[in-house]
């Protein structure tokens, strides 16, 4: 019972995070969509690749091989190669879709079970949190990046300052207007 509701709970989590990102990303123009604020910096287009890049590796035969994949180019998600905002956008998708696919298929015994993340043992629920805890924090860069760019224009994906009480109890729900 446990476990079934920390898999919905999780996939409810991961889902909202994909949604809170996305919307970020759509106030965006491409040039704000690729901007950067300072060399070094990441912007909302190289946060998009890397967590698509990250979620591709961690979840692709999640409970029988490392999570960090031969395959994976990690340096290179943090570099913009001349890629389209769709390709950015494919890559970020194709990241979230195996992601939900792998932790819906969960079972109840799989919770138990020992996988690795680069060469280090964690317990699939361990594996699990770790990985809604790097979605949410790069989910909050970017959205943190898109207000910052937008400045004014930006339109507020949760409960907007002053409206607390109208929306009590909205907040999470499964479709926010986050």
């Amino acid at each position: 019972m446990i476990e079934s509701a920390l898999v919905s709970d999780a996939l409810h989590v991961f889902a909202q995070q994909r949604r809170l990102g996305e919307a970020a990303a759509e106030q965006l123009s491409d040039e704000e969509f690729f901007h950067t604020l300072a060399d070094g910096s990441n912007s909302v287009a190289i946060l998009m690749k890397h967590m698509g890049g990250n979620l591709r590796s961690r979840w692709t035969d999640f409970l029988t091989t490392d999570g960090e994949k031969p395959d994976r180019n990690r340096d290179g998600e943090f570099i913009i190669a001349g890629e389209s905002r769709d390709a950015i956008r494919q890559i970020w998708n194709q990241g979230f879709d195996r992601c939900i696919d792998t932790v819906r298929s969960l079972t109840p015994e799989d919770l138990t079970r020992t996988v690795t993340i680069r060469g280090e043992a964690h317990t699939a629920v361990q594996a699990l949190i770790r990985s809604l805890a790097h979605v949410s924090h790069h989910a909050g860069q970017i959205v943190l990046l898109a207000k910052a760019l937008r400045g004014n224009r930006w339109e507020v994906l949760s409960i907007p300052r002053g409206k607390s009480e109208v929306a009590r109890g909205n907040f999470w729900k499964s479709t926010p207007e986050t």
